[in-house]
């Protein structure tokens, strides 16, 4: 019993580490890269345009989030990494630019759920010990992808979606969210995990990830699945 049951988390673990590796190293290594075209090689520099997951784990947001959320069955799991160094004032058009460099993640992720949705279609061609194996990860990384580029998405500095905004409005709009950097992630980590606990306990629904993130999440996947001939 104890054996099927490390067996069991040992098969989960194998296909959701991977893809949500994948995915939050290829979406920094896109900021460094994008980064780098316009004019700022900081991320080169610092080895940050690179492919090695260590390079940009995050003690906390890499390993500690998703372990806590695979922990708790949690209907959802997201990580990020180390934010990759960009100096903005080294971009060709640093405003203009910064919103390239901060969309290169998402669009990252994006690219990444047509290519995994695309790959489950040639199953039929690798051994069948191994498909599904195969299969569950390419479904994963399909879900995982769009979940960090929506979340990434959230129009909060420090993350992509903030940026970009930031880049869009106007200065009167602009400059006060810019200035909430500092305190993006703690203000959506409150929102996500905190809000939800202070709800059960007032017996109210505070759980404002449905709206916020579920359903994007599952427009998304509704349209990239019919793209890619999955319905």
């Amino acid at each position: 019993m104890m054996g099927g049951h490390w067996d069991q988390a040992l098969y989960t673990a194998s296909i959701w580490i991977l893809p949500l590796l994948l995915a939050i190293t290829l979406h920094e290594a896109a900021h460094g890269y994008a980064a780098l075209r316009l004019g700022d090689d900081t991320a080169l520099r610092e080895g940050r345009i690179s492919l090695n997951p260590l390079r940009h784990v995050d003690p906390f947001g890499t390993v500690l989030i998703p372990a806590l959320l695979l922990i708790s069955s949690a209907p959802f799991l997201f990580g990020y990494a180390k934010p990759v160094p960009v100096n903005f004032s080294r971009l060709n058009r640093p405003r203009t630019d910064m919103v390239w460099v901060a969309a290169a993640g998402p669009a990252t992720n994006f690219a990444l759920a047509i290519i995994s949705a695309l790959l489950m279609h040639l199953i039929f061609l690798v051994p069948a010990s191994a498909a599904p194996w195969i299969a569950d990860n390419l479904l994963n990384s399909f879900y995982i992808n769009i979940i960090i580029a929506i979340f990434n998405l959230i129009p909060l500095p420090p993350l992509d979606g903030g940026r970009i905004a930031v880049g869009i409005l106007p200065d009167p709009i602009a400059m006060p969210l810019a200035r909430l950097e500092r305190f993006g992630m703690m203000i959506l980590i409150g929102a996500l995990f905190l809000l939800p606990y202070i709800g059960r306990t007032l017996g109210i629904n505070l759980n404002i990830f449905p709206w916020l993130i579920g359903t994007p999440v599952q427009f998304f996947m509704k349209l990239i699945g019919t793209m890619t001939g999955h319905g």
